[in-house]
């Protein structure tokens, strides 16, 4: 198998796969903690005692947990650029082509599909918090919101460091998606440099290698989150 146009010489496809490499990390970055907020207002509708509340929570979980996040990517760009444009003629007049920002449409469209994981993570991690432990808020006559930020959030996020170690594992694989809206990732990248080289395995086997690296780096990180995390609770 030959490597030599890996290098950074005139074609520069080596460059090229590493610039993708680091576009498919800043996707899965961005999506992932915006994945994690998104989770965190859902778990709390879910287990909100008012019923219109839970049924939002609900209703986002079982439709973005079952649509496949290649149809959601499709519907958002597409709808997108669709109503856009519908805004931008209906109101300013404009009879021009409107299109979505690559990169912001990317990160929403990977972070709809995660964060409907980050929910139901968290929303276990909320209901695995000891009872005593609410009890013992309630005993301090603590409001609500420190009870909930305070005392039982800091403890579920611990619980739920696994499930969301595990969603970003899924966060960084959903943005292979990506590729079929134009963003130049890494999958992007591999498909254009195999096309100008007709060495299709040794490009797509370099994208494997480039996400197996961000993955095990990533890991170790988790690891030692999850270790320090644990510092003096008792098992």
């Amino acid at each position: 198998m030959d490597l030599t146009f890996l290098s950074f010489g005139s074609l520069g496809w080596g460059d090229e796969m590493l610039k993708g490499g680091l576009m498919t990390f800043a996707v899965a970055f961005c999506a992932y903690i915006l994945a994690i907020v998104v989770g965190l207002v859902f778990a709390f509708l879910k287990l909100s005692k008012f019923m219109p509340l839970r049924f939002i929570g609900n209703f986002y979980t079982v439709v973005f947990r079952g649509v496949p996040e290649l149809l959601i990517i499709y519907l958002v760009f597409f709808g997108g650029e669709l109503l856009l444009s519908k805004i931008a003629n209906g109101v300013f007049g404009y009879d021009g082509y409107v299109s979505l920002p690559l990169f912001v449409t990317g990160v929403f469209c990977i972070a709809l599909g995660a964060g409907a994981f980050c929910t139901e993570v968290i929303r276990g991690a909320i209901l695995a918090v000891p009872k005593g432990q609410h009890e013992a808020a309630d005993a301090l006559s603590l409001s609500k919101w420190s009870k909930a930020f305070d005392v039982v959030l800091p403890q579920a996020l611990r619980i739920a460091l696994p499930g969301l170690a595990n969603v970003w594992q899924i966060t960084l694989k959903e943005t292979a998606l990506i590729s079929v809206i134009g963003l130049v990732e890494v999958m992007r990248s591999a498909k254009i440099a195999s096309g100008a080289t007709h060495q299709p395995f040794t490009f797509y086997l370099f994208a494997a290698v480039i996400f197996l690296l961000i993955t095990s780096i990533s890991n170790r990180g988790f690891k030692k989150v999850e270790t320090w995390s644990q510092k003096g609770v008792r098992s």
